[in-house]
């Protein structure tokens, strides 16, 4: 990509929040379950939870979408990126804010300073905290 917008970084950290759910769960290896499936009546069934759904498994170029992105995490402080993170997952402004104890246009204006911060090493611009250290 030749020039980075706020826009393309937000919609690559959404797909990587969905491409990480999408991935299959981790589990203990050598453990495994030798009891059979049973076949139940429909009556027995009604007290059941319901189905856990499982979307099918990202590809290879999304794994490796997801990875860079991931990379891109440790441009940012702590803070920052639980901030990204929450929003990628798709988090109402007003459950950041009260995580961040901020108001929700705070909150918009702090992940649009994160996500810029992104988008200003990925563009190769200095930021405010590299400006100083040139030399």
């Amino acid at each position: 990509m030749d020039e980075w917008a706020i826009e393309d970084v937000a919609a690559r950290f959404a797909e990587a929040a969905e491409t990480g759910r999408r991935l299959p769960p981790v589990r203990v290896q050598g453990y495994f379950n030798v009891w059979p499936t049973f076949a139940r009546d429909q009556w027995e069934t009604f007290a059941a939870e319901q189905p856990e759904y499982r979307h099918l498994p990202p590809g290879p170029a999304a794994i490796e979408r997801m990875l860079e992105t991931m990379c891109w995490m440790l441009w940012l402080e702590v803070e920052q990126r639980h901030l990204i993170w929450m929003r990628a997952k798709q988090y109402d402004w007003q459950d950041i804010a009260r995580r961040f104890g901020c108001c929700r246009t705070t909150a918009w204006r702090r992940w649009k300073n994160a996500i810029n911060q992104v988008v200003l090493h990925l563009n190769g611009e200095k930021t405010s905290k590299q400006k100083g250290h040139a030399g």
